[in-house]
């Protein structure tokens, strides 16, 4: 997920990286462009705003920062089913219990770095403001370490190679207007709106709000961390959506977030940046045309 900084909101480009490809979003359209094993660049479209009976909740405040997580999170997972398919050159179809078996997984992940963060910073025997900036520490600490450790993975590096291409060609769209591989490859592979930035914004929104809320016992803590992870989303959202209206606010926030980029993008090669590239120039010729 990116926020528009210095430029019109509507005219942003959001992006994933994807295995073998890019998605990239604006508006009510997504486009997929993978390159398949003949070495072709395989173009999918898909339908913005999955969430229909949400769409006019989309313009009130917190609200519609849960309703982005969601169709993030929907969007995230099956373009990168289908980017699997092709990349792999398989046909099998997707069905229901394999979205519920992937919906799992995540909250599986979600519900460990939530746990294990919690009983670590119960060992402190730290209480109130103390404790919860302990616990986010943990909770950072534990992530930048699984990135670290899945980036030493020879598949997943090829995954963050088109994280770095995704960022490298929004970088040369937004501020320059026109795209070809060799401009974008002299861009940053660093962007401020992506969603590493939004992470921050959330730890520190969680510290402020469970420091008002009562501690409890571990297992209560564990579940209200759970439980306000829609709203924790909703307000961080709103912070970050501010902060874009202010360069410097938004620069400061995104500082953390451009360190743990580092991790999370590697520089591509020309191949990946035309597979970017592709997705961004087929979203702005069906947008134009």
């Amino acid at each position: 997920m990116k926020i528009s900084h210095g430029m019109d909101e509507s005219l942003a480009v959001g992006g994933q990286a994807l295995i073998e490809g890019v998605m990239v979003r604006r508006g009510e359209r997504v486009v997929i462009c993978v390159r398949d094993p003949g070495g072709d660049i395989q173009v999918v479209r898909m339908q913005q705003y999955p969430l229909q009976w949400a769409k006019p909740l989309r313009g009130i405040p917190v609200l519609r920062g849960v309703i982005l997580l969601l169709e993030t999170l929907y969007f995230g997972v099956k373009a990168l089913l289908i980017s699997a398919n092709i990349a792999l050159d398989e046909e099998e179809e997707f069905t229901g219990f394999d979205y519920l078996v992937l919906a799992g997984m995540v909250l599986g992940i979600t519900g460990f770095f939530v746990a294990v963060p919690v009983l670590l910073a119960n060992l402190t025997n730290l209480e109130g403001l103390a404790y919860n900036i302990a616990d986010s520490l943990l909770r950072l600490g534990l992530f930048t370490l699984y990135l670290f450790l899945v980036s030493r993975w020879g598949e997943v590096q090829r995954v963050f190679q088109y994280h770095g291409a995704e960022h490298k060609a929004i970088n040369a769209y937004e501020s320059q207007g026109s795209l070809d591989p060799s401009t974008a490859s002299q861009q940053p592979r660093l962007h401020p709106r992506c969603g590493t930035s939004f992470l921050f914004i959330s730890l520190a929104t969680s510290v402020v709000l469970f420091s008002l809320l009562p501690q409890g016992t571990t297992l209560i803590r564990i579940s209200y961390r759970l439980a306000l992870v829609p709203l924790i989303a909703g307000v961080s959202y709103e912070a970050l959506k501010a902060s874009s209206r202010s360069e410097g606010v938004l620069k400061l926030l995104s500082y953390p977030g451009l360190l743990i980029q580092r991790l999370t993008t590697k520089e591509p090669t020309l191949d990946m940046l035309e597979v970017a590239i592709k997705a961004i120039q087929t979203l702005v010729n069906e947008e134009e045309g």
